[in-house]
């Protein structure tokens, strides 16, 4: 997936820019060709948007711990919508990144605020961090592909309502606020039909070293019914010490608890024992044959799009797991 770049963004002056929101104003409008965006290491404290005609646009950074693009946006001190609060939003279709990183550094206080926002289809993201507190990772709309990322987060840090798969990735749970605690998914599927979930596959689920210490204290669920029919699907993944036996939380009353999908299967480690979880009707028991309708070459049609991207990734089960 490494292309030549269409133009270059360096802080030290060795490239075109040295912005990223200037460099997106060169990138053709509704597009089927890649346009690459080469943002060389450094800190970036930027607020950007990726417009809906702004389409195939690349991020390429030096690594997701030398390119950082931050923001501290939130809810509670700039008075504005979750949605409002990313520090990169997406809307143009076929966008993907690697080795960037996506931070928010607005801390517990700010409670929602978004490090990265994906609004359209076929978002493909490899090796790139994505850091901040509640809200970090908004996977708003449609396919979305995640692979050998780490999302760190507190409340409801992968949320949103795509069909997104996280592979191979490390899931990362922080310190919360005083009294808070952690639901590291929160699915917003309203509408029965519609063919969206948060999918986790091989990916491991830990604590950073400033949780572990309050753990017992600020729990931590897999996950939370945003929506009525909210979907989350746990396969394959190692799960640390750091879940709850109740496994999955409430989140507005009873939304979600009868009419949700909660799967797990083929999980590994002391947080994947599921005797103790809640007993909802939405918590499904699945099969081999239930669980592949949630690998991408099902769920995502990977074989269609994914496949050309060059993006290392499993269609099926993860093998040898």
């Amino acid at each position: 997936m490494d292309s030549a770049p269409n133009v270059v963004v360096a802080k030290d002056g060795s490239g075109k820019y040295d912005c990223i929101t200037e460099a997106l104003a060169e990138v053709p409008l509704n597009s089927c060709d890649r346009f690459v965006i080469h943002i060389k290491a450094g800190t970036y404290k930027e607020k950007i948007i990726v417009t809906k005609e702004m389409t195939n646009v690349m991020f390429l950074g030096d690594g997701p711990t030398e390119t950082i693009i931050t923001n501290c946006v939130n809810c509670c001190k700039d008075n504005v919508k979750t949605f409002n609060t990313a520090t990169v939003g997406v809307d143009g279709a076929g966008f993907m990144a690697k080795g960037v990183g996506f931070d928010n550094s607005a801390g517990p206080e700010g409670h929602q605020a978004v490090a990265f926002r994906a609004s359209c289809d076929k978002v493909v993201m490899f090796n790139c961090h994505f850091t901040g507190y509640q809200d970090t990772l908004y996977a708003h709309r449609d396919k979305q592909f995640y692979r050998d990322c780490l999302i760190s987060g507190t409340v409801d840090f992968i949320f949103g309502n795509a069909a997104s798969v996280f592979q191979n990735c490390q899931i990362v749970v922080r310190k919360p606020g005083e009294n808070q605690h952690n639901m590291v998914t929160a699915h917003g599927k309203k509408e029965e039909e519609t063919n969206t979930a948060i999918v986790l596959q091989n990916c491991t689920i830990s604590g950073a070293p400033d949780y572990l210490p309050v753990k017992d204290k600020n729990k931590t669920y897999l996950g939370r019914p945003w929506k009525q029919f909210a979907t989350t699907v746990i396969m394959q993944c190692q799960i640390d010490d750091i879940i709850t036996p109740e496994g999955y939380s409430p989140m507005e009353g009873t939304v979600g608890l009868d009419t949700g999908y909660f799967a797990e299967f083929q999980n590994r480690g002391p947080g994947a024992n599921t005797e103790g979880r809640v007993t909802w009707k939405a918590i499904k028991k699945i099969d081999m044959d239930e669980a592949m309708k949630w690998t991408p070459r099902v769920f995502l049609n990977s074989d269609e799009w994914l496949a050309q991207t060059g993006v290392p990734f499993d269609p099926d089960m993860t093998p040898g797991v």
